[in-house]
């Protein structure tokens, strides 16, 4: 498999003195799904979010598709944000726009829906946003508020206005933390089968090892902004995870 993703060195310090991130070094393969694991402030969220420039890395590399992100501005950093889709543990839904609007909402990185697009374009995105919500067997749910839909129903949205961008890459930070098990599983299952049916690079935070093991083709543990564990999920024994989690830890399975 050809590298996606590479990253060198990199440091994420904040203003608050904390250092998040400490030289972190990364290589992603095409059509992998790697879960990041770790305890809350381990640096997951904030290595998702250094990928695509939510927040500006101290220093260091992060080159995607031989592009160094860190040393790119303006159009040519929108141009490649176009190609990496994100999904939030807080939906970012608008809550009072239909399913299909919040969707449609996913080619904002491209153009301006309403002032750059000709009535033809607009009717070719909205046929691409209804096939998106059919993907993740939401389209009879198309006109309702997304305020009205399940947090479960609210994720799948998610993940179909991140497929409007036609992504190379999802980056997911915690996508299921907030919805029960058998919910969790569900999502989970459509990120899934994007990574093994579309060939989408996933790189997703969880803390359930069980769905690490069932969805995940690689894990990187993270503690206190380094990397712990880089390898297969089904290498995660009971002493790897007390070391990523700590002594006190218990694994809890989802099924």
């Amino acid at each position: 498999m050809n590298s996606l993703l590479n990253i060198n060195d990199l440091h994420k310090i904040y203003d608050s003195g904390t250092h998040a991130l400490r030289g972190i070094n990364l290589d992603v393969k095409e059509g992998e799904f790697l879960i990041l694991l770790g305890l809350s402030g381990s640096g997951k969220s904030t290595l998702l979010r250094c990928i695509n420039r939510l927040i500006e890395p101290t220093s260091g590399e992060i080159i995607f598709q031989k592009r160094n992100i860190v040393k790119t501005s303006g159009k040519a950093l929108r141009t490649i944000r176009r190609q990496i889709g994100m999904i939030f543990q807080q939906f970012n839904l608008i809550k009072n726009l239909s399913a299909l609007t919040n969707v449609l909402t996913g080619k904002l990185g491209y153009v301006n829906l309403v002032h750059s697009l000709g009535m033809t374009k607009i009717k070719e995105d909205v046929i691409t946003a209804e096939k998106n919500l059919d993907r993740v067997g939401l389209l009879e749910f198309k006109s309702q508020k997304t305020r009205n839909l399940s947090g479960g129903q609210q994720q799948r949205v998610a993940i179909a206005r991140a497929l409007m961008q036609n992504p190379r890459l999802i980056l997911a930070d915690e996508p299921v933390a907030s919805l029960d098990p058998a919910t969790a599983d569900s999502v989970m299952k459509y990120l899934g089968e994007l990574n093994k049916n579309d060939n989408i690079t996933v790189i997703c935070s969880l803390h359930f090892l069980s769905l690490a093991r069932k969805y995940g083709t690689r894990v990187v543990a993270l503690k206190d902004g380094q990397i712990v564990f880089d390898g297969s999920p089904r290498e995660i024994d009971e002493r790897k995870f007390k070391d990523i989690y700590g002594e006190e830890a218990e694994e809890v399975e989802i099924r």
